[in-house]
């Protein structure tokens, strides 16, 4: 199992795509507090393999790409007190998130 983002159709895993609205002066914060609980909690629950942090230009979107070894892996930090600290605090600073699983279906390069 690869231990960095791997975008392949052929690919084991699953990816979560989280798409958080955030008011622009507080799209710092919830960056800061998603990069902390990644590196505090999320790495060390089993199944995990990388994280991406995304921050839009104008400020209003935050984008975590994470990628888990399977829906059951990444289910496995909503049984995790600690993770859910975290998400709870991520949640008070959005305005708003939305959370999905998927696949990789189609990838191309130049």
């Amino acid at each position: 199992m690869p231990d960095t983002t791997t975008i392949a159709t052929d690919a084991q895993l699953t990816t979560l795509i989280n798409v958080f609205t955030v008011q622009p002066d507080r799209q710092r914060t919830l960056v800061d507090l998603l990069t902390r609980a990644t590196d505090e909690v999320m790495q060390h629950i089993p199944g995990f393999i990388s994280a991406n942090i995304h921050a839009s230009d104008d400020g209003t979107r935050v984008i975590n790409y994470a990628q888990w070894q399977s829906p059951d892996a990444y289910r496995e930090v909503f049984a995790n007190p600690t993770a859910q600290i975290h998400m709870k605090q991520a949640a008070a600073v959005a305005d708003h998130f939305d959370p999905h699983l998927f696949t990789v279906e189609s990838v191309h390069h130049r």
